[in-house]
């Protein structure tokens, strides 16, 4: 498709680091969508990246039943991937996928033309890689629709603060924006949450995550006949630029979920990570990272990632407070499996061949099984908001929890404590110019002439990741 490049120009000048008040400004001018009626007006839903989350969102937002929606647009970089899709959704939602030819778009700029396509007051999901996320989210403000975005929303600072200024702007336009952090619509965890706040594991002492799997973000050569932009676009968790690794992509969940419990955000993090045998892999991620965040009362969390193929796995997340513990997820991210127990002492379970767990005489609470799915639920509370016309914008929570995690990620790339702040104003724009990407043109990281990715270099390049 042909690149719109007045119109990135302009996006680019509104969004600048320096200028964000600005590009508020240019956009203050939209017009307020349209109330949809509960139960009556079909939402228009179009989507953009057809990979897995993206996809999955929309067949969420397919599946809802408080009213009709209808998948009307598809957006792509990547052909099979958009028709390979198209056919999955049609094949599942035949009455509710209308999307013709005319409407499946391809290439950079195709989120505009997929936009195109609804009026003020419909959804779009951006499911694309998070560095194209401020790019898209402004147009989405622009052309007056409501928004889900997965995460993380952003990978660096200025992209923070430019995407602080957007759900700014969104929440003044009373836009209504969800971002895919669906572990705090699970009702297992919001129950948690809630016996936590009355006291029921006394004051939280001390926060526990791990996510340790069998490896992920690595990248092979380049393949004959492929672009470098590309290439690094379908392996976006291989490369910073694109999702902030594995770190961000994996991680923003435990380490958002702990602070959503917590409630505070980290304000330092010191860390430790390396890469210990990625064999020929071109990434730029780390096998292991150790981060111990500290919020602002001093209570720290533990963070254990791990991807490696044959070690031990655990996926889960623990608060320890002054008068018990509790679960906050058990095995994976769904079922969360919450529970409360006397003491401190919290039985692990890393298989659900586990399951269901023995009688313990230390358990207090435990959600009851089974559970809803909080990947539903998310676009079931975002389309009931746009319909009742109530209050609902996710951006900037999104953006701080995107901000906190790349906190913790640049501290193990760069072996310094990395604060809150530094990280918001850090200056380092990993893809500086993503808004003028074509499908054959440069990316924002080259390789070097051994054919390798820069990688980070922790106590060498101490004030920038790579």
């Amino acid at each position: 498709m042909h690149e719109n490049k007045t119109g990135a120009t302009s996006r680019r000048r509104f969004l600048t680091n320096t200028g964000c008040a600005a590009g508020a400004s240019a956009l203050s001018g939209i017009a307020l969508p349209p109330v949809h009626a509960a139960g009556t007006e079909t939402i228009q839903v179009a989507l953009v990246g057809c990979g897995g989350r993206g996809t999955g969102a929309a067949m969420n937002a397919l599946s809802v039943t408080n009213g009709p929606t209808k998948l009307v647009a598809m957006a792509d970089v990547v052909p099979k991937k958009l028709n390979d899709n198209y056919d999955k959704l049609k094949t599942k939602f035949p009455g509710q996928v209308d999307v013709p030819p005319d409407r499946k778009f391809l290439g950079f700029e195709a989120y505009r033309q997929a936009m195109e396509c609804l009026k003020p007051g419909d959804l779009v999901i951006l499911g694309t890689p998070p560095a194209f996320r401020w790019v898209q989210f402004s147009h989405a403000i622009e052309k007056g629709l409501h928004t889900f975005m997965e995460k993380p929303v952003t990978v660096d600072g200025p992209t923070t603060r430019r995407m602080l200024a957007l759900a700014d702007l969104s929440a003044k336009k009373k836009l209504k924006v969800g971002v895919g952090l669906m572990v705090r619509h699970c009702r297992a965890r919001q129950e948690l949450l809630k016996r936590i706040r009355d006291g029921q594991i006394g004051e939280i002492v001390a926060m526990r995550a791990y996510r340790m799997g069998q490896g992920g973000g690595t990248a092979g050569p380049r393949p004959e006949g492929v672009s470098e932009v590309m290439y690094q676009v379908q392996r976006f968790h291989a490369f910073l630029w694109a999702s902030g690794g594995v770190f961000s992509d994996y991680y923003i969940h435990q380490i958002d979920e702990c602070s959503w419990m917590k409630g505070a955000w980290p304000v330092e993090a010191h860390a430790v990570g390396g890469r210990h045998y990625r064999r020929d892999s071109l990434d730029q991620n780390f096998d292991t990272y150790s981060v111990q965040f500290t919020y602002p009362d001093g209570t720290r969390l533990f963070f254990d990632g791990r991807n490696m193929a044959g070690c031990r796995d655990e996926f889960a997340s623990y608060a320890h407070g002054s008068k018990g513990s509790a679960v906050i997820s058990t095995l994976v991210h769904t079922p969360g499996m919450t529970r409360i127990y006397k003491g401190q002492n919290i039985p692990r379970v890393t298989s659900r061949k586990q399951l269901p767990l023995p009688p313990d005489p230390n358990l207090v609470w435990a959600y009851p099984q089974p559970e809803q799915s909080p990947y539903q639920l998310e676009l079931d509370d975002l389309l009931a908001a746009i319909r009742e016309d109530k209050p609902y914008n996710e951006a900037r929570r999104g953006a701080e929890a995107s901000l906190v995690t790349s906190m913790g990620r640049m501290a193990a790339h760069t072996g310094q404590i990395i604060t809150y702040d530094q990280m918001l104003n850090c200056d380092h724009e990993f893809a500086p110019d993503v808004d003028k990407l074509t499908m054959d043109g440069p990316a924002p990281l080259l390789p070097g002439a051994d054919g390798k990715y820069r990688v980070p270099q922790p106590g060498v390049l101490k004030d920038r990741e790579y």
